[in-house]
């Protein structure tokens, strides 16, 4: 395979332009495979072929009058949905992907988006909206709108010439949220997405012989980036299965690594904790060997140490180069990647004092030490993206050791929210109080964290921090100490939250368990179990400790804990409890 780098081609100025460069220069070369129960290649694009039906799609969505404007992006994993995103790309539609429903809510959420974005209509494939109509038809939510598949679409003889997009138009309206009132669409660029590539090679380069295997939902922004842009921007293979197959079974991901020479490939936290957790249980017998994978992308929510280290400890007999795990920061709105600890170096951790940390100032202490608690670096800040932490209050400039708020600027920060002026100038606009109204723009995201030896490390949520007694407790450590606490338990099956009562901070823990736990020990023993490990580990007393069964924690299509929508959930009684109760509240150690 020849290396183009476009990076170095001043004609590469949109994802097209890219792909036309690889149509060009390796026209057959493998560009997208998927993968069948993420096992059999099933189906295979080229860049030609692709860069033709891209094209194609292009005149046809001009025909229905969609240049310029927008379309949701409704598909399973598979290559039909990298056709019509690229398709809509080289067109000028802006493309906003969404899951394929499986419940009311989730149509009902899909209808949101598409009122958000201004469109009636819904690019899918004729089986999804045949099965659409045949199950929610009657729903209120698919009134007036056009579920348009592209699967067969019929094409003239004479196709015309694509628009060419710019730099600056629309490449993706990315949703963040809307699981109940408006969704927010991130305004992504052609521009954002190449600088955001260019960077994520710089951290993770991505040599002639690399390839991409990803399980990542393609409707999500780490999928979307790993699994289809970046790809394309380097010129790599990329082998695509769906999100399911992964879950069902995690050592499926690891062997397609193996079997198809997989070099870089990117999960968050709790997927590593699921391979690790398959090894445990004998399940991963014949991964093969994985000391290709030069790159192990960690993100997407707080990474964990104990899992990094088990899983290098799991798959080092396996070849798995601990450099090769990198965990990273990032998120939508500065299109994915922000910071990442490079490819060429292994991650570290600093421990640091608890009690400090709440207080907001950073104390390192020694490995184990009584009270401390391990938090990963994700990586230098030295990179395209410029990384500051803030006071949220006075919005001044805090100095290393200190925490506060992350703000961000560089190329990759997106345009802003679609059509909200509003919550665009506060998000995307904020600017230092000491540069005034004339100084550099940033974007403010909303997580808390602080700068150590010129690296990031990330200690939360502004929005999700607990207040107890005048100190600041961060949600993930409380759900991690759950966790441990019940032997048997999943990844990602605590959420952790506090709600106000009018008098008081009330801190509330849900617990997922799966059948085989509410049998043996039974969820009285369950709730136990986490009472006393957040009592001792943190000298905090839970006020309410519930348990529900496997699927009752709402979680994002990737498997993350919504905690936000469990707290909704949670206070307006549609949790499906098995048990809980208020624990008398006692004198705190």
């Amino acid at each position: 395979m020849s290396s183009i780098g476009p990076h170095a081609n001043a004609d590469v100025r949109t994802v097209p332009d890219a792909l036309r460069l690889r149509s060009e220069k390796q026209p057959d070369e493998t560009a997208f495979v998927y993968l069948l129960d993420g096992e059999v290649p099933h189906e295979t694009l080229t860049y030609r072929e692709l860069d033709e039906i891209a094209a194609l799609r292009a005149a046809a969505f001009a025909a229905v009058g969609l240049a310029g404007r927008s379309a949701v992006l409704m598909y399973p994993t598979g290559l039909e949905f990298v056709r019509s995103v690229v398709g809509c790309m080289y067109g000028r539609v802006a493309g906003a992907p969404v899951q394929v429903p499986r419940r009311l809510d989730e149509v009902e959420r899909m209808r949101r988006i598409a009122d958000d974005a201004g469109t009636s209509i819904v690019l899918t494939t004729a089986e999804v909206a045949r099965d659409l109509q045949e199950s929610y038809g009657d729903e209120p939510a698919l009134a007036g709108l056009t579920l348009l598949a592209t699967d067969t679409l019929a094409y003239g003889a004479d196709v015309p010439e694509p628009p060419r997009p710019s730099p600056e138009d629309i490449a993706l309206l990315q949703y963040t949220s809307g699981s109940t009132g408006r969704p927010k669409g991130v305004v992504v660029t052609h521009a954002n997405f190449l600088a955001n590539a260019a960077e994520t090679d710089e951290a993770f380069p991505c040599e002639p012989d690399g390839t991409v295997v990803s399980w990542l939902p393609l409707f999500h922004d780490m999928g979307m980036l790993f699994g289809v842009v970046m790809p394309l921007w380097a010129g790599i293979p990329a082998y695509l299965m769906a999100p399911e197959a992964f879950i069902r079974r995690p050592a499926r991901w690891l062997e397609a690594l193996a079997r198809f020479g997989g070099t870089h490939a990117a999960a968050p936290s709790f997927a590593y904790e699921l391979c690790v957790r398959a090894a445990a249980d004998g399940k991963t017998g014949a991964v093969g060997d994985l000391s290709r994978w030069r790159t192990a992308a960690n993100g997407a929510e707080p990474v964990r140490w104990a899992a990094i280290r088990s899983f290098i400890d799991a798959f080092a007999p396996y070849g798995f180069n601990p450099r090769a795990m990198s965990p990273g920061y990032g998120l939508a709105e500065n299109t994915l990647k922000t910071t990442a600890s490079r490819a060429d170096q292994e991650p570290t951790a600093l421990w640091v004092c608890g009690q400090a940390l709440g207080e907001g100032v950073v104390r390192p202490v020694g490995e184990g030490t009584d009270g401390s608690v391990p938090l990963v670096s994700n990586g230098s800040t030295a990179g395209r993206t410029r990384v500051r932490i803030v006071d949220p209050v006075t919005r001044h400039a805090l100095p290393e050791g200190l925490v506060g708020e992350i703000w961000i600027d560089g190329p990759c920060t997106a345009a802003g929210y679609l059509g909200r002026d509003e919550e665009t100038e506060e998000t995307f606009r904020a600017r230092l109080a000491s540069a005034g109204a004339l100084g550099r723009p940033h974007l403010r995201t909303g997580d808390l964290g602080f700068l150590y030896d010129d690296e990031l490390y990330v200690a939360g949520r502004l929005k999700d921090v607990i207040v107890r007694k005048g100190r600041n407790h961060y949600p993930q450590d409380f759900e991690l100490t759950a966790e441990r606490a019940v032997p048997g338990l999943h990844p990602n099956s605590v959420s952790a939250f506090s709600c106000d009562d009018g008098r008081a901070e009330r801190l509330v823990l849900v617990v997922e368990v799966d059948g085989r736990l509410l049998n043996s020990p039974g969820a009285g023993a369950v709730r136990a179990q986490v009472f006393e490990a957040i009592r001792s580990g943190h000298r905090i007393t839970p006020d309410d400790i519930v348990v529900v069964r496997r699927g009752g924690l709402p979680k994002t299509s990737s498997g993350k804990v919504q905690r936000r929508e469990c707290k909704r959930c949670y206070e307006n009684g549609e949790l499906r409890i098995v048990a809980s109760g208020v624990v008398a509240v006692t004198r705190e150690e």
